[in-house]
């Protein structure tokens, strides 16, 4: 094996988290509003593609990206792309949303997107299974937990805070590895 799994485990802790995990208050999370406009770089979870190209990211969102270096984890990269295979070609908001969609993706400097390695892959399979054994997600929910999983450790990795509109999943990464960091923000209404 080319990564230290016992070393993983003893990292996590697995057999040591038993209760259910609660949503924290929104007074604990770090928000794009509180923090510098201009600061370290960021990953951004999908979250930040799907308002941005939506129309529903606040004013305050496309500031914030447009001071900030923007890192790239292949796996958002992957659930944009995924939209290709997905959306219906008879579905006439097919062919707009996968033009925008592809332009987005065009846009993301190869030299900004991270591929998490083997021990991203393993920590973040034992961090989700913990989610769901801790009753964080319903079954059927395993994908995308696992996704999210990867992108936070992968943002840890790198040094970096995950900027995410989705709050609820990466509050309860958080509270399981403490010391990676998440910028949170609101859509606009």
């Amino acid at each position: 094996m080319s990564f230290d799994f016992d070393g993983t485990l003893r990292w996590l802790k697995p057999q040591r988290k038993r209760a259910p995990l609660a949503r924290r208050t929104d007074s604990e999370f770090a928000w794009i509003g509180d923090a510098p406009l201009v600061g370290g770089p960021v990953v951004l979870d999908t979250t930040v593609y799907i308002d941005v190209l939506s129309g529903r990211s606040p004013s305050i969102l496309d500031e914030f990206i447009g001071f900030r270096v923007c890192n790239h984890c292949s796996v958002c990269v992957a659930e944009l792309t995924h939209a290709f295979g997905r959306l219906a070609p008879s579905d006439p908001r097919t062919g707009p949303a996968l033009k925008k969609i592809g332009q987005a993706i065009r846009n993301i400097p190869a030299y900004r997107i991270s591929v998490p390695d083997e021990a991203t892959w393993a920590a973040a399979g034992i961090l989700s299974g913990m989610l769901f054994r801790l009753g964080c997600f319903q079954a059927g929910a395993e994908r995308k937990c696992l996704n999210d999983a990867l992108v936070y450790l992968q943002a840890r990795k790198l040094g970096c805070a995950v900027l995410s509109g989705n709050i609820r999943d990466f509050d309860y990464l958080n509270q399981l590895v403490p010391d990676g960091r998440v910028l949170m923000y609101r859509r606009a209404a």
